[in-house]
């Protein structure tokens, strides 16, 4: 272990700051930045109100409701060589009977039916002839290839039961597949059918979740930004997908055979599938829940593959965390609970907001321009720097993944999960240190943490009171979310390149795979990967209700955005004052990961070159040196986020007047406030606790906070989700079927097609209590689902529709797929 006592040690020289790619006073010419007046700066400015679009990525964790004797994963385990040779070994005395027992008991303890991630069966006569199209041609090996044999692995997709064919597919596929059968009937008007294969491209999979993108950019909403927006494009996609949910059900026939699909929004890795890969092996898990890619990718075995490195990666980077741990003395012997050879992380969902400014894609589009990729790269590493300065702003704010960790499961090889990888070891003891202390894991003045053996540990957590600590936003903590740059390998650097160099020596170093791309908090989207130059925020768990939390994150984030180039085009911030050391890389984010495990405080050099975090933490309030590291000043984090707020009002105030975003920075300060009662933390943590009948979530043990969270998920937020994509859609529809529409004539015979000239709002209306239910026919789905597609057309085409934008937008975010 490397104490912390005395003055902290110098840092070695830190990379050296990267040359400008283009003078900066030339470039403000290129890019028609006005420097001259604040108003000219917020009007030219990149990510600035009229520049910005925007686009995000939602995963959807995914159920099947049902009886074992139907649940495809229930089957597919009790029908596997793995179970048959785990019962053999056992009878044998080869393998301890409780691993035997304990699976058995997985599959007959489900008392609520729910079993995450399952695939499901259906009939393939159930399909109509252009659905079973589809899904012969998504069978082939190379999509790009009309005479491409099958895949290697198509006979996993089919089996027979009762002598008739039935396909096995996972729900992420299943999505396409109802669309696909939803527009197939020849009836389907031309319109609505070509509006279907179009979507059917933003329909994917993450490592195991369904996955969709944005149908189509959006901009800012007259004097506001982008954020509203976005949230109702979010959340109308959200609808069709409940919609394609409930027409598969009943077109397919999964409720008749047992088998209820259901989607929603859920963070965290379900705690029965958690439970059943501690039970299983790393392979046999992959072969049940990773994605097979039959969608969205030309090679989708290749695609398939890489899903299976990532996982590999993963599960074997978090035994090389446990290494770090025993170097950096946090580990203090030998006696560790070893994690599982199998990491379940990939099976977290969050939402991904993406930003592209109009300005820089211009620019990159043209040769001529001056602003190329070097351009790119150099003052785009900087505002990630710069971004990440603010980013504990959101973390619990707009969104969150509360969890509560009992106090046997309080090791720290579990508890830290990828953070050795993430910060330098001085502030991950510094972290753990006051991370034990909130937890209050205190025996006799001493602080503990769990011993190993469970009977041990809960012997003393009932003697002691021990109970663990509560997380209000553990999903950043559990997932690998940042990995830290090397001495040799900056990661923002601004120089191209610098990301391969890195993932080289995280390579060489058992953290990471060179073929996989590098998990950053604030990545870049460039010119020349995504056809569009911009960002993407990767740092958003769960939203509560998507107008209130996602479209004030959205505005937030462009502003962030837009503050970063303001401070890099006035001289205000440079490389140099932000040096590429891993150190200083990970000075910043602690507080980012601390805010997310709840804990109060966190510790800065007072001789940090970091002059930006410098400046900030001689603004916060109560800061004071610290007794117990010499050289370092205490921060506390709640005074480091007012500090936040305050500093945008202070450097910010025209982009804040121009975009409109006075409100959005009232609600931070309220949400910034006080015990966090306004935070989508707090508001989802007081809704689980009221649901599970307690006044707090540490009256409750960690499955039952955990059980009654995914509970919530499932039921009651969903329902609410649902409702309020009506409300959105409802709206929407109005400008569809209204008159200056009608009067172009663009939609009327599609329309007339659905609706027969009834109004299309009043059958939203009556439809309404059956949506949210799950309780309408297959005709009247099929009906809503090819509204739905013009209502998005609509959108898509006429940027004006609910909101007063003028001009159609350019389609940045549709061509290539985001890759994860």
């Amino acid at each position: 272990m490397i104490p912390l006592a005395g003055q902290p040690l110098p840092l070695e020289a830190p990379h050296p700051p990267a040359k400008p790619a283009a003078n900066r006073f030339k470039l403000i010419h290129l890019l028609g930045i006005d420097t001259a007046t604040p108003d000219g700066l917020a009007r030219s400015l990149p990510f600035t109100l009229c520049d910005t679009t925007a686009g995000a990525e939602n995963e959807y964790q995914t159920a099947v409701l049902g009886d074992r004797e139907q649940v495809d994963l229930a089957c597919e385990i009790e029908a596997s060589g793995f179970f048959r040779n785990l019962k053999k070994r056992a009878r044998r005395g080869d393998t301890p009977q409780f691993r035997i027992t304990a699976l058995e008991r997985f599959l007959e303890n489900n008392h609520e039916r729910v079993w995450e991630n399952s695939w499901v069966r259906l009939p393939v006569e159930a399909l109509t002839p252009y659905a079973r199209q589809v899904f012969a041609e998504d069978l082939r090996a190379d999509k790009r290839r009309k005479d491409s044999p099958r895949r290697s692995d198509a006979c996993r997709f089919s089996i027979t039961m009762a002598g008739c064919e039935y396909l096995r597919i996972p729900i992420s596929y299943l999505l396409k597949l109802a669309l696909a059968d939803a527009v197939g009937h020849p009836s389907v008007h031309a319109t609505i059918r070509d509006a279907g294969q179009a979507a059917m491209n933003h329909f994917l999979s993450d490592n195991t979740s369904p996955e969709t993108f944005s149908f189509h950019p959006v901009c800012a909403d007259g004097q506001a930004g982008p954020g509203e927006a976005l949230a109702r494009e979010t959340a109308l996609r959200f609808l069709f997908s409940q919609l394609l949910i409930q027409y598969a059900n009943r077109q397919f026939g999964l409720i008749d055979s047992g088998q209820r699909a259901t989607l929603y929004f859920a963070p965290h890795p379900p705690l029965r599938q958690k439970r059943l890969n501690a039970l299983i092996s790393d392979s046999f898990y992959r072969s049940l829940f990773m994605s097979p890619c039959l969608s969205g990718w030309d090679d989708g075995e290749a695609k398939h593959r890489y899903m299976h490195l990532c996982h590999t990666v993963l599960s074997r980077s978090q035994l090389n965390a446990v290494i770090k741990l025993r170097e950096a003395g946090i580990v203090a012997n030998n006696l560790v609970v070893l994690p599982s050879t199998s990491n379940i992380s990939l099976a977290n969902n969050g939402t991904h907001i993406s930003l592209g400014s109009r300005r820089l894609t211009g620019c990159m589009q043209d040769p001529g321009s001056g602003f190329g990729p070097a351009e790119e790269k150099h003052y785009g590493d900087l505002a990630i720097k710069i971004v990440e300065h603010f980013l504990p702003l959101f973390v619990g704010t707009f969104s969150a993944a509360p969890y509560r960790i009992d106090f046997m499961d309080f090791h720290p090889e579990r508890v830290l999960g990828f953070l050795p990888h993430e910060l330098d070891f001085t502030h991950l003891r510094m972290l753990w240190r006051r991370w034990k202390i909130k937890a209050h894991m205190k025996i006799l003045g001493r602080c503990i943490t769990p011993f190993g053996p469970e009977w041990l540990d809960r012997t003393l957590a009932r003697g002691f009171g021990l109970k663990g600590d509560f997380v209000p936003d553990f999903r950043l903590i559990d997932y690998l979310v940042a990995l830290m740059a090397t001495d040799e390998s900056p990661a923002l650097d601004g120089c191209l390149g610098n990301e391969t160099r890195l993932k080289q020596d995280l390579g060489d170093m058992g953290v990471f795979d060179p073929c996989m791309p590098l998990y950053m908090l604030y990545r870049a989207r460039c010119f020349q990967t995504m056809g569009f130059s911009g960002f993407e925020g990767r740092h958003y768990s769960l939203f509560e209700d998507l107008q209130r939390d996602m479209a004030p994150a959205a505005n937030l984030q462009m502003l962030v955005t837009s503050l970063a180039y303001k401070y890099i085009f006035t001289g205000a911030v440079t490389h140099a004052d932000i040096p590429d050391h891993p150190f200083i890389e990970s000075e910043r984010r602690q507080i980012f990961f601390g805010t997310a495990a709840g804990v109060p405080t966190f510790y800065v050099r007072t001789d940090t070159p970091n002059h930006l975090l410098a400046r900030m933490v001689r603004k916060t309030a109560n800061i004071r040196n610290s007794r117990r590291y010499a050289g370092y000043t205490r921060v506390r984090t709640v005074d480091f986020r007012q500090m936040l707020v305050k500093l945008l009002h202070q450097d910010a105030p025209e982009l804040i007047e121009a975009g409109g975003l006075g409100p959005t920075l009232a609600d931070l300060a309220r949400r910034t406030a006080g015990k966090g009662c306004h935070t989508a933390a707090g508001r989802l943590t007081r809704r689980i606790c009221d649901n599970a009948g307690a006044a707090a979530p540490m009256a409750l043990s960690s499955d039952e906070f955990n059980s009654a969270a995914e509970k919530f998920y499932r039921e009651e937020l969903k329902k609410e989700q649902i409702e309020q994509a009506l409300d959105v859609w409802t709206e929407q529809v109005r400008h569809l079927d209204g008159m200056s529409t009608w009067r172009r004539g663009i939609y009327n015979q599609a329309l007339f097609s659905v609706l027969g000239g009834k109004d299309a709002a009043t059958e939203i209306r009556n439809r309404r209590s059956a949506v949210v239910n799950e309780t309408l026919t297959t005709p009247i789905l099929a009906r809503l689902i090819h509204l739905m597609l013009l209502t998005l057309t609509h959108m898509k085409r006429n940027p004006r529709s609910g909101s007063p934008n003028d001009g159609v937008l350019p389609d940045h975010a549709t061509d290539t797929p985001p890759v994860h």
